[in-house]
């Protein structure tokens, strides 16, 4: 190679030359031409061009100066949003056209049309909107409204008013909670100042509602009372009415003392900051220590006057009216004492008392009025629910045209229905309600949303440390594993783990509300407890669906079955238990459930016998093992099971074969008797000393260890 370039070299250095001389013989060509074309160098003498392989850096440095090759982007129409119910204006702007342009357009996307439009003109018909956006050359795409875009973050709830101000405020009546233990008298308190006996209407004999209604005395005052449930189920039902009154008469039987639900109410009424008032009832029996029952009430905190504290205690008997006149004045010298006002106009504001489904009337709720005058045609807003008030009804169940402040009145009328313990608002109109429940239902959707995903986080955490377990116990016991025998077993076994389903329906809302709670104490591992759907009112075909589909026992709290619903139920096997009374329903749900718990065989020793000695009686061509024996304690049986013990082992258990009384088969041998027993296994010897166990395996039943607290 190095000699064919050599002489590449001299052959042009002999080439120029011979080339030169050339050029000074013919003087017809000049140099010029040959030097200004350069024609001398652009000669290529070799079929091989030398070219040095280039470095990664020379090849980069070099790629950086060439210039990038840019594509211009693909032709087609703009995309433009829309939304619907648009109008004409809105169009224009979308689309960045005049008004004109939108309404030639139209001409041709609504041809059939004889509409005149304008630029506020809604198109309803989203199709015409599409259609009008392509003949202006541009693509679609679907949008929400941009006015809703920001809806959610926008708070758009209703909320009470702001204090008004000390001109507009007039005196209200007092509103006073009674409180108490169950049976020590409250209702017939509050039947002795109205003249009623609302406690004969109780099933049991005990308040299971919250009542409220208005009271007028003799001296004219009047005065509103709520009366809650002493029963320990109802104890939310206490705290709303402790959190609704101004004054607490808290009700102690003078024979009883303080007890649970007493201590409970005193706590209640703390905590709402209500001041309180001991009526000391039952004054009228004998045995009652007023002052052992002032000391009790003292050890809680509640000092009396006549022990040098502050509070008020009047013994009364209520049943006999006696003493009731200065409870009252007692009432009224504390609500003058606290100067109570509210402002009688402006917006509604009050709280639910108690909420029901009336079979004919529909959907209503007891609501005490703090602030403003209820009409009909208000329209209201309370929790989830809303209304527009159809009728008003007073405590007495009579129509009433207004409702100021401190009054409990009944409102039919409601679209949605309330929970008890919801703060009632009334707003402008329907359109305002149908915002604020929209809104509330985000609200709510949000809050479950993150709830569950806050649960769903919790048990994919569990699942993966349970699965990283289960493979380091794989890696710790190698890859070698056991090929296994015959079928597989399922991995899942039928029937699963004993359970009760439980479908709950209740006259008004706080009656479910106290049964929800009572089923929120059980903790019997043994049997699950399922909540499947709960409501107000009588059963309906969709109860009996749900029950039907869960295999559920419905259980209907002071409401009716109607005769359809129950032939229903019983063609379809499911069960409708009716109670009136709190507690026995519960007991019935402890019934059931203890029903479905797995019942455990356990031994039972119904006989023993000693074993005098072994005899060998023929079997056909072999001889068999018989042990003589004396029944030293209760009962040999022929169909028992038995156990042949010797010292400290068990040497068979089993069956007999053969129990005999001198020659005779009989089926018992009493104790002191003598009788020969052959046992099924005939290669069992037997010892004089043995014992042998009569014994029988018997299934018993287990009942709940839930205590629901009453």
């Amino acid at each position: 190679m190095y000699r064919s370039v050599l002489f590449s070299r001299l052959f042009v250095r002999q080439y120029k030359n011979d080339l030169k001389q050339i050029l000074e013989s013919r003087k017809c060509f000049s140099n010029d031409f040959y030097t200004k074309n350069n024609f001398i160098r652009q000669i290529s003498t070799s079929c091989i061009t030398l070219k040095k392989r280039k470095s990664i850096e020379e090849r980069h440095i070099e790629n950086q100066g060439r210039r990038v090759i840019r594509y211009s982007p693909k032709a087609g129409s703009e995309v433009v949003g829309i939304w619907k119910n648009m109008t004409v204006k809105e169009i224009s702007e979308v689309l960045q056209k005049d008004v004109e342009h939108v309404y030639n357009a139209l001409q041709f996307a609504d041809k059939n049309s004889e509409v005149v439009y304008k630029e506020d003109t809604v198109i309803t018909n989203p199709q015409i909107v599409r259609d009008v956006v392509k003949i202006s050359g541009y693509r679609f795409k679907i949008v929400p409204r941009p006015d809703e875009e920001n809806d959610e973050e926008i708070d758009k709830d209703a909320y009470p008013a702001p204090p008004a101000p000390a001109e507009a405020l007039k005196p209200r009546p007092p509103v006073v909670c009674v409180m108490g233990h169950v049976d020590h008298g409250k209702t017939t308190l509050l039947d002795s100042l109205r003249d009623t006996s609302v406690v004969d209407s109780e099933f049991g004999g005990i308040t299971q509602h919250i009542g409220a209604f208005e009271v007028k005395l003799s001296s004219g005052d009047k005065v509103t009372f709520l009366d809650t449930p002493g029963h320990a189920a109802f104890t939310a039902m206490r705290s709303r009415g402790a959190r609704g009154a101004d004054i607490v008469v808290l009700v102690v039987a003078g024979d009883d003392g303080v007890m649970e639900q007493t201590v409970e109410s005193v706590r209640m009424a703390r905590e709402a900051d209500v001041p309180i008032l001991v009526a000391i009832n039952k004054m009228d029996k004998p045995g009652v220590n007023i002052e052992k029952t002032l000391q009790s009430l003292a050890q809680h905190g509640i000092v009396c006057e006549a022990l040098g504290g502050d509070v008020q205690a009047i013994p009364i008997s209520a049943l006999k009216k006696q003493n009731l006149d200065t409870l009252v004045e007692a009432l009224i010298l504390q609500a003058q004492l606290m100067e109570l006002k509210a402002d009688p106009g402006g917006a509604v504001e009050g709280v639910v008392i108690e909420a029901l489904v009336d079979p004919r009337t529909g959907k209503q709720a007891t609501v005490l009025v703090q602030r403003g005058s209820l009409r009909k045609g208000a329209v209201l807003v309370a929790g989830q629910g809303w209304a527009k008030v159809r009728l008003l009804q007073s405590s007495e169940g009579l129509p009433t045209d207004v409702a100021p402040p401190s009054t409990p009145v009944r409102v039919l009328g409601w679209r949605e229905m309330p929970s008890a313990g919801d703060y009632v608002i009334e707003v402008d109109s329907e359109k305002r309600a149908n915002e604020v429940m929209k809104w509330r239902s985000n609200q709510r959707m949000k809050e479950k949303q993150a709830e569950d995903s806050e649960a769903i986080s919790i048990k994919e955490s569990t699942h993966r440390e349970q699965y990283r377990r289960q493979l380091a116990a794989k890696r710790a016991a190698g890859r070698m594993r056991s090929r296994q025998e015959g079928p597989r077993q399922k991995m899942i076994q039928e029937g699963g783990e004993p359970a009760i389903h439980v479908l709950v329906k209740g006259d008004v809302d706080g009656s479910v509300e106290a049964l929800l709670d009572i089923l929120e104490t059980y903790d019997d591992s043994r049997v699950k407890l399922e909540l499947v759907h709960y409501g107000v009112g009588q059963v309906t075909p969709g109860d009996i669906e749900i029950a039907q589909a869960f295999d559920a026992v419905i259980y209907a709290f002071n409401v009716e079955v109607p005769p359809p619903i129950a032939v229903e139920a019983k063609n379809n096997n499911i069960k409708i238990k009716r109670h009136n009374v709190i507690y026995k329903l519960v007991d019935d749900i402890k019934s059931e459930v203890s029903a479905r718990i797995p019942t455990t065989l356990t031994e039972e020793v119904v006989g023993e016998a000693n074993v005098l000695q072994q005899f060998l009686v023929g079997d056909g061509r072999r001889k068999v093992p018989v042990a003589g024996c004396r029944c030293v304690r209760g009962v040999l049986q022929r169909s028992a099971l038995y156990r042949l013990i010797r010292g400290q082992e068990i040497v068979y258990e089993g069956k007999l074969a053969s129990m005999k009384h001198l020659k005779d088969e009989v089926t018992t041998i009493k104790r002191d008797m003598e009788c020969g027993l052959r046992l099924e296994d005939p290669t069992v010897t037997l010892q004089p000393g043995d014992t042998i166990q009569c014994y029988k395996m018997v299934e018993e039943t287990h009942s709940t260890s839930w205590d629901p607290g009453f």
